[in-house]
């Protein structure tokens, strides 16, 4: 079963003006929009109401229906129309608001209150208020407009100059278009950044012959070429009696012999006769047919048969399974135990395989510790390389744990330069965000190209990536879920590609068994329990709290489930998808 989607929304950009309450916000707004508007821009505004709020008047037609109980009014007309929503919640949900504009017609959302909400916001400053200022606490906040000088590196403003105002806003929305437009500069979908990833790898050739009791896990090298026909004579599916199929019409067969698995018959049998023969046995010259031995009668050294007869029947051709000549593992194949089964069945002993990869993997952080010491203040067990090695070893590679680098530029690169000669991956675990300490984003450049991305995602938005030489880089974030999704998202299928696999996501159809929010226009993982019915049909919930920091949510799982960008929120009952984990990240 498949999911319908529709085509999402385009993103669209945001900017917000933060105040006290007195700062003249509504005021300013008034002001600015008509030079906006002169220079060209299409606006929007959401403006947030602390108090409840009555647009519609009294004695109206739209004011008495709704009174008269409806949850939903539209009123049009030839120049405009309104809708008036009643809703039982405390708030209405920020990105369902979003989602409602007419996002195609709008150039820039001017957005007034919501202070909770992150996305890029100017704040607005009066000295005479003598209220603090937002800015500290606030990491959302890009410019300052005041009438009093800041210290501060954001840039200042006059909140008193609206032409220099309106000049910022046409800048900023200038400088966002110009990030999405440039590769690896903006916000890039899940499939976007993973096709770039693989885009950008090469599969490592090198291989080796390996004994075929050490091969779970290992990826083919190589097509193997079935030696032999399979099975290698045309032999007995089942216990009964061998008969001629030119000679099913006699109704009574003399008993002339037995036949057993690995003894073959070379007397041929004739018109007249039969042979008892047991499930694998070799058919003896003339017989083509077998009749199972529930469906027989023998008296002496006579047998009859209590069944109809089809020539043909309960036997098994040779080269039926795999012919000689014929591809029995295509080049590529992760061996589990059927293809081992299937290699032996060959009489191959050793089969050529890829070189399992080397994975190096590193924490970064001076509060980061190592699971076992003493947990100092302000500092945290390092739980996300672990939950790595993990899933490396898991992927059929092998890891070179780095152990917790420290915040030292000359330590990361000698340990960078080292990885990147030894390893066919390098993998980081926090350190690499945007945002963060300069000289990591130096020392990464010096050494290599890297890309610090932003995906719309949620968890694991921030992704760094490129390459360390020729050597293939991920920096993934620190906190332990959004390093776990990043994984099975990127690094998974990235491994996959090296190995010379083609990698497919496992994506099931599930019925959601509660409501789940989430932001349009990015794909959202939270993290399931999945089930089947008694009606065979696949049911999901979620695991409770999905903070980016909740390992525990990871670890009650065993699936993901993935809202896409044009479901802003997912009903009772609506179809999802959900990622099953077995097998991925045990």
């Amino acid at each position: 079963m498949t999911l319908a989607m529709t085509t999402p929304a385009p993103t669209l950009p945001l900017l917000g003006f933060a105040a006290w309450s007195g700062t003249g916000k509504t005021t300013l707004l008034e002001q600015l929009i008509p030079i906006l508007v002169s220079r060209g821009l299409r606006l929007g505004v959401l403006k947030h109401a602390h108090h409840d709020f009555d647009i519609d008047q009294p004695g109206k037609d739209s004011h008495r229906l709704r009174k008269a109980g409806a949850s939903q009014m539209m009123v049009a007309s030839r120049r405009r129309h309104a809708r008036i929503i009643e809703t039982d919640l405390a708030e209405a949900d920020f990105h369902q608001l979003l989602a409602s504009f007419d996002q195609t017609e709008l150039d820039l959302l001017l957005v007034e209150g919501f202070k909770h909400e992150h996305f890029p916001k100017i704040e607005l400053h009066r000295a005479a208020l003598g209220k603090p200022l937002l800015f500290p606490d606030d990491d959302d906040i890009i410019a300052l407009a005041s009438d009093t000088p800041q210290e501060t590196t954001l840039p200042q403003l006059d909140i008193n100059d609206l032409a220099a105002i309106a000049d910022f806003v046409c800048t900023h929305l200038a400088q966002s278009r110009q990030r999405e437009q440039t590769p690896g500069a903006g916000f890039l979908s899940v499939e976007e950044a993973r096709q770039t990833i693989l885009d950008a790898l090469t599969p490592t050739p090198r291989s080796t012959d390996m004994p075929l009791a050490q091969c779970h896990g290992a990826v083919l090298a190589a097509d193997l070429v079935s030696p032999i026909n399979v099975p290698p004579h045309a032999n007995s599916a089942m216990d009964g009696i061998g008969l001629r199929g030119d000679d099913l019409a006699a109704g009574r067969w003399q008993l002339v012999g037995e036949v057993l698995a690995g003894q073959p018959r070379h007397e041929p049998v004739l018109a007249g006769q039969a042979v008892q023969i047991m499930t694998g046995a070799p058919l003896p010259p003339g017989v083509d047919t077998v009749v199972m031995r529930e469906e027989t009668l023998i008296e002496g050294e006579w047998v009859t048969v209590s069944a109809p007869i089809r020539a043909g029947q309960n036997v098994r051709l040779a080269g039926e399974d795999l012919a000689w000549g014929a591809v029995a593992i295509p080049t590529g194949t992760r061996l589990g135990a059927p293809q081992l089964g299937l290699a032996a069945s060959l009489g191959q002993a050793t089969l050529c395989v890829r070189t399992p990869l080397k994975v190096a993997l590193f924490s970064t952080g001076d509060e980061v510790q190592a699971p076992g010491e003493a947990l100092a203040p302000g500092h945290i067990f390092d739980s996300n390389r672990f939950t790595l090695m993990a899933l490396i070893a898991a992927a059929g590679c092998e890891v070179m744990d780095l152990g917790i680098i420290p915040d030292d530029p000359a330590i990361l690169r000698q340990q960078l330069e080292q990885a990147s000669t030894s390893a066919d991956l390098v993998l980081s675990s926090g350190g690499v965000s945007v945002g963060n300490a300069d000289y990591i984003k130096q020392v990464l450049a010096e050494l290599g190209q890297i890309a610090f991305w932003r995906i719309q995602m949620r968890p694991g938005r921030p992704l760094a990536f490129g390459k360390l030489g020729v050597t293939p880089f991920f920096g993934l974030p620190g906190n332990p879920v959004a390093a776990m999704v990043c994984f099975l998202q990127f690094v998974e299928p990235a491994i996959a590609c090296l190995q010379g696999r083609v990698w497919q996501p496992l994506r099931l159809s599930a019925q959601a068994e509660q409501k789940m929010q989430s932001r349009p226009g990015r794909t959202e993982f939270l993290r399931g329990v999945f089930h089947q019915d008694a009606s065979g049909v696949l049911r999901v919930r979620t695991t409770g709290p999905q903070g980016s920091g909740i390992l525990s949510s990871m670890a009650d799982a065993n699936c993901l489930i993935e809202i896409v960008p044009a479901q802003p929120a997912i009903a009772l009952g609506e179809r999802v998808w959900i990622h099953p984990l077995q097998g991925r990240v045990a």
